[in-house]
């Protein structure tokens, strides 16, 4: 529950060239990872795996524990058991998690300006365009890049409410 920007600051001071992590990513990759689109996908994975644990954690708690002993009893290993068994069933749950990490990341700010920076066509998001819009007034340009992002975000739950319907399962 860090403010996104205190996140992103620390993000970046543990990805950044003089920390043990950016150094070994320097060294295997020949470049330095701070405002680098891989550095945006790391900071938003941290500020939005929260958001994804609770819808898994409860679905995940819901199984009959009976489903995972009957697997281990058919000889089923741990792996095989998970995805045989276990995830399948907890699919909605996944689902819901991820969308919800996603719909957070997609309108992120802080944590996104701190690590990446607002570099065209490398680390810009949309979420800064539409600030960089409105700080230039172009608030025509702006507006249209929002509702393409309402839209957007708009689709994604119709999407994911579909799937949790689950219009395949037998009645």
């Amino acid at each position: 529950m860090l403010p996104p920007t205190v996140l992103g600051f620390y993000v970046l001071l543990a990805i950044g060239s003089r920390s043990p992590i950016g150094r070994v990513w320097e060294q295997w990759t020949g470049h330095g990872l701070a405002f680098t689109f891989e550095a945006l996908v790391i900071a938003s994975i941290f500020y939005s795996l929260p958001f994804a644990v609770q819808p898994i954690s409860a679905v995940f708690s819901q199984l009959d524990p009976s489903l995972t002993d009957a697997a281990a009893t058919l000889g089923a290993g741990r792996w095989r058991t998970f995805t045989r068994v276990v995830l399948p069933l907890s699919i909605e749950g996944v689902v819901a998690g991820g969308a919800l990490s996603f719909a957070h990341t997609i309108g992120e700010f802080g944590v996104v300006l701190m690590v990446g920076g607002n570099l065209p066509g490398v680390t810009r998001t949309i979420s800064i365009s539409v600030y960089d819009q409105v700080q230039s007034l172009q608030y025509d340009a702006a507006h249209a890049t929002a509702l393409a992002l309402l839209v957007f975000s708009f689709g994604i739950l119709a999407l994911v409410y579909a799937l949790m319907r689950r219009p395949w399962a037998v009645a």
